[in-house]
Formats: C-alpha cells, sequence, structure tokens
C-alpha cells in the first residue's frame, strides 16, 4: 500500500458539503482515507475571486499508481461538477484535489509531478498537512513539511475553521 497526501479545495457552492463528498468519494473508490485535517479558510491563490477557498488536507492508503490515482481524482472532480478551464490560468472551482505527495517518489510527467511542485509556496497547502502529520520528509527538499511551514514565504490569511 501507498501513502498519499491529497490537499482538496473548494470555493464555489457549499464547501465544506463537497469537501466531505469528495472524501467519501475518495474512501469509497480510491484507497482507504486515514487521516483528514481540519477545514481551513484563505483567499484565492494566484487569482481575485470574492469567495474564499476552504481546504482540507487527506492521507490516504492506496494501491492505485500514481497515474491511475490522478485519473481517479479527475473522475470524481468532473462528477462533484468541476469543469476543468482550457486556459492555464487559476479560476474558481468546485473541487480541486491536488496529490501533494506519493510515498517518496519523485515523479515528472506531463500529466503529473510529484511532490506537488507548489505544495511549499503555500501556507494553505502546508498547514494542514502540517496538522495531519508535521513529520512527512519532503523527497526534493529533504525537509520535514513543519520546517518547510516554518520557512515558507506566503502570508496571506489562512484560518482554521471553527469544527461543526
Amino acid at each position: 500500500m501507498h501513502t498519499v497526501y491529497l490537499l482538496l479545495g473548494s470555493n464555489l457552492g457549499n464547501s465544506i458539503s463537497v469537501l466531505k463528498d469528495a472524501c467519501q468519494k475518495i474512501d469509497s473508490g480510491l484507497g482507504k482515507v486515514s487521516l483528514q485535517s481540519s477545514f481551513y479558510k484563505s483567499p484565492p491563490w494566484g487569482f481575485d475571486h470574492e469567495n474564499d477557498f476552504v481546504n482540507q488536507v487527506l492521507e490516504l492508503k492506496t494501491s492505485f499508481s500514481p497515474h491511475d490515482l490522478l485519473e481517479g481524482c479527475l473522475s470524481i472532480e468532473k462528477l462533484l461538477g468541476r469543469e476543468r478551464n482550457e486556459s492555464n490560468c487559476y479560476v474558481a472551482r468546485i473541487i480541486d484535489i491536488d496529490i501533494l505527495l506519493f510515498d517518496n517518489e519523485v515523479l515528472h510527467t506531463e500529466e503529473l509531478q510529484i511532490p506537488h511542485p507548489r505544495m511549499h509556496l503555500r501556507r494553505f497547502t502546508l498547514l494542514p498537512l502540517v496538522e495531519v502529520c508535521d513529520t512527512i520528509i519532503h523527497p526534493v527538499y529533504k525537509k520535514t513539511v513543519g520546517q518547510l511551514l516554518l520557512e515558507c514565504k506566503d502570508s496571506s490569511s489562512v484560518q482554521l475553521m471553527p469544527s461543526s
């Protein structure tokens, strides 16, 4: 079994409900969700929009390969109403599922980069990841995600949401 860390995000619709639905679909179709972070709210990163994002990190135990996992995540996004834009610009979205880490693998293909190439730059990614497991070692930077968070230059506001 592989240990994978996924970042879920949404800023359209009832984001918490969408993330819970995505988590259930991931658990029933892609492997076993073994840990979940709290929900975190943050402004959009890389574009302007009136809605904040809600993000959550999941630890997943899976037998899927990285590319098969990506295909499964894209299928779940589509099932939940995600429409991919053709440009490479950041836009508002009902659901986004990113593969952050896959075991200790380093993979660079046209479709998939592992570890996620911008995870170390984003507080909205690092905070929930640190909550789940702050001692995970980034396979490229050879630092814990806790260390990466301390070194992160992103000063955007990321707020822990109250549990409901």
